[in-house]
């Protein structure tokens, strides 16, 4: 794998990479790096993979969000619905309350 790009440590070198790792020299650079088993991760194989319980878990995610987001649309459209009803009720009960008008004929007598 990285052997194409670097030669095995050797010596002390060789306990630079943790957790069973792979160590190579990069003589361009002149730096070690390490090749990791399966479960570890990292520069030096230090830190332990976990494995995700769910293989799609952006999926699932994208999916929570959308539905959150329809809920808040849902609600803030049930609001503005509530509201508007309330108020063309007040207006129509305020145009019940009001005298009406009638227009009356003048006799001409």
């Amino acid at each position: 794998m990285m052997a194409g790009h670097g030669e095995l440590c050797d010596g002390q070198e060789a306990t630079y990479c943790m957790n069973g790792g792979t160590c190579y020299k990069i003589p361009s650079v002149n730096t070690l790096s390490c090749v990791c088993n399966e479960n570890y991760k990292g520069s030096r194989c230090d830190q332990y993979h976990l494995f995700s319980a769910s293989t799609n878990a952006e999926k699932a995610g994208l999916i929570a969000a959308v539905v959150i987001v329809a809920l808040l649309i849902l609600v803030v459209v049930a609001v503005v619905i509530y509201y508007v009803r309330k108020m063309l009720k007040a207006k129509q009960q305020s145009q019940q309350n009001k005298p009406q008008q009638y227009w009356r004929v003048k006799s001409r007598v």
